[in-house]
C-alpha cells in the first residue's frame, strides 16, 4: 500500500464477505475494504482483534479518525 497510514487501535472484527472487513470502532460498525487495510494491521480476518492500519484517505473518507 502506498501513501500514509493511519493506526486505529481496539477494533473488533464481527464479519466479512470476500472483498471487505465488518468491524467495530469505538461501538460503531463499519465496513473496510480489504484493499485498504495494510499488511501491518493486526487485524485483517473476521474474529480478530488489535491494531486495524488502513490507508489514510479512507480514514479520512469515512470519517475514521
Amino acid at each position: 500500500m502506498s501513501g500514509n497510514k493511519v493506526r486505529i487501535d481496539d477494533v473488533e472484527a464481527i464479519g466479512e464477505t470476500p472483498k471487505a472487513l465488518h468491524v467495530i470502532i469505538d461501538g460503531e460498525k463499519h465496513w473496510i475494504p480489504k484493499s485498504q487495510i495494510d499488511d501491518d494491521s493486526e487485524v485483517w480476518e473476521n474474529g480478530q482483534e488489535g491494531t486495524l492500519v488502513i490507508s489514510e484517505w479512507f480514514a479520512d473518507k469515512e470519517k475514521l479518525v
